[in-house]
C-alpha cells in the first residue's frame, strides 16, 4: 500500500428506472404529452403533477403553447379527460388544443388490456404436456386429460378442460380457474385442492369459474364472477 494512502469499501447499489408515466415532447405546433396507457389512472394524475409543478419549468412558461395529448390505447371517460386537462391548465400559458386516443369506446380499451395482460396460449395440452405462466394466462385451446395447466395468476380457458389446472401457484388465493366447459380431473388454487369425483361428472353447462372463499374451493357460473371478483372487470381507465 502506498504511503498516505488507504483502501476505502464502497457499496455500489444498482440503479432502478422507473418508467416515466408522462413524456413531454416540443413540437413546432406546440407540446404534446404522451399518457402512459398501461398504469393506473391514479398513477398517470400524480406523475402528470409532479411533471407540471415541479419540472420543465423553462418549457412550461412564458407564451401561449398550444397543448395537444396522446392517450393511446387508454379510454378516458369526459369527467376524466376534465381531471388531465385541469391539472395542464395550471400553467396559464398551456392551451389544450387536442386530447386524442387510439381507442373509441371502453370496450376497446378493455380488450387491449387484455393483449397485454394476458399470456395468450392457442393449442391443446395434451396428456404428459404441462404448461406453466408467470401471470394470467388465456388458453384458447382444451386440457386433455394427463394435461396440465399452471399460473401464477388466473386461468382461463376457451375450450375444454379436462386435465390439471392450478392457478395462483405462487400462494394467491384470489386466484380464479375459468372454462368453458369445466370438467377437470383436479383443480388447485394456491393450497386448496378441489374435491375429486362426481362433482365434475355432470356439467350443466355454461362457463363456469373455481374461487376460494374461506378456504373452501366453489364454483360458480361467469355471470356472478362480476360479484365475487369485481376487481377483475376493472379496466385501467
Amino acid at each position: 500500500m502506498i504511503a498516505g494512502w488507504r483502501m476505502v469499501s464502497v457499496e455500489v447499489k444498482p440503479v432502478t428506472t422507473v418508467k416515466s408515466k408522462v413524456t413531454i415532447k416540443g413540437t413546432k405546433e406546440g407540446l404534446v404529452f404522451f399518457m402512459d396507457d398501461t398504469c393506473s389512472f391514479d398513477e398517470l394524475l400524480a406523475d402528470l403533477r409532479e411533471k407540471i409543478e415541479h419540472s420543465h419549468q423553462q418549457i412550461l412558461s412564458g407564451p401561449l403553447i398550444r397543448v395537444s395529448i396522446k392517450l393511446g390505447k387508454r379510454y378516458c371517460t369526459p369527467e376524466q379527460q376534465e381531471e388531465l386537462t385541469k391539472i395542464i391548465r395550471q400553467k396559464g400559458n398551456l392551451v389544450i388544443h387536442l386530447v386524442e386516443a387510439d381507442v373509441i369506446t371502453k370496450e376497446e380499451a378493455f380488450a387491449e388490456r387484455l393483449k397485454s395482460q394476458f399470456h395468450v396460449q392457442v393449442h391443446t395440452i395434451r396428456s404428459g404436456q404441462v404448461l406453466e405462466s408467470d401471470g394470467d394466462i388465456l388458453l384458447l385451446g382444451d386440457v386433455n386429460p394427463g394435461g396440465t395447466i399452471r399460473s401464477t395468476g388466473n386461468i382461463y380457458v376457451l375450450g375444454h378442460l379436462r386435465g390439471y389446472a392450478h392457478a395462483g401457484i405462487s400462494g394467491d388465493t384470489e386466484a380464479i380457474i375459468a372454462a368453458a366447459v369445466m370438467s377437470p380431473t383436479q383443480l388447485r388454487i394456491a393450497e386448496v385442492v378441489s374435491k375429486p369425483g362426481d362433482e365434475w361428472t355432470q356439467n350443466s353447462g355454461g362457463t363456469e369459474f373455481a374461487y376460494l372463499e374461506n378456504e373452501t374451493m366453489l364454483v360458480a357460473k361467469m355471470n356472478y364472477l362480476s360479484r365475487i371478483r369485481p376487481e377483475l372487470g376493472e379496466t385501467k381507465a
